[in-house]
C-alpha cells in the first residue's frame, strides 16, 4: 500500500505490516484514504481528531445552507390597486429571498358566482412577476380558494 505518514510526507509503497508497526510506534493510527486506488493509500493519523474535523465541516457546510420558505400572500378578488401593489411589493421581496410564494385568493358569499374575476387577478400576479418567477402550481381551486404557487427563477 502507498503510505504518507504523519507528518504528510509520502513514504512510498509500504508492506502492510511495516504500516501499521509505524503507526503504533507514532502512537496514531493507520487509516485506509482511497482502498479503490491502484496500490490502495493509507494514511497516518489521529482517527478521533479526523472524525471531529469531519464533523465541524459538515456542521459548517448545513449552517450555510438555505432553507426554501414558503411564503403566503392573501387577496380577495376585488382588492384595491394599492392593497395589491403593497402585496405585489411583498412578493417580489420574498423572491429576492429566494423564497416560494403561495398566492391566495378567498371568495366570499356572492364572489363564488365570479371565479373569473379571480383567475384574471392571478394572471395578472403571474405577468408582473414573470422576469423573476416561474410557476410551479397552476391557479386552481379548492373549496373558497383559488391557489397558485410561484418560485423564484
Amino acid at each position: 500500500m502507498q503510505l504518507i505518514d504523519a507528518d504528510g510526507e509520502n513514504r512510498g509503497v509500504t508492506d502492510t505490516r511495516d504500516a501499521r508497526r509505524m503507526a503504533e510506534d507514532a502512537g496514531l493510527d493507520l487509516v485506509l484514504i482511497s482502498p479503490n486506488a491502484k496500490p490502495p493509500v493509507a494514511k497516518i493519523l489521529d482517527l478521533g481528531k479526523l472524525k471531529y474535523e469531519q464533523q465541524k465541516k459538515a456542521a459548517a457546510a448545513r449552517k450555510k445552507q438555505k432553507t426554501v420558505e414558503v411564503k403566503e400572500v392573501k387577496m380577495r378578488p376585488n382588492i384595491d390597486t394599492h392593497d395589491y401593489e403593497v402585496k405585489m411589493k411583498a412578493v417580489k421581496r420574498f423572491f429576492e429571498d429566494g423564497d416560494k410564494v403561495k398566492v391566495t385568493l378567498r371568495f366570499r358569499g356572492r364572489e363564488m358566482a365570479h371565479q373569473q374575476l379571480g383567475m384574471q387577478l392571478l394572471q395578472k400576479v403571474r405577468e408582473e412577476v414573470g422576469e423573476i418567477s416561474k410557476v410551479e402550481a397552476e391557479p386552481k381551486l379548492e373549496g373558497r380558494q383559488m391557489m397558485m404557487v410561484l418560485a423564484p427563477k
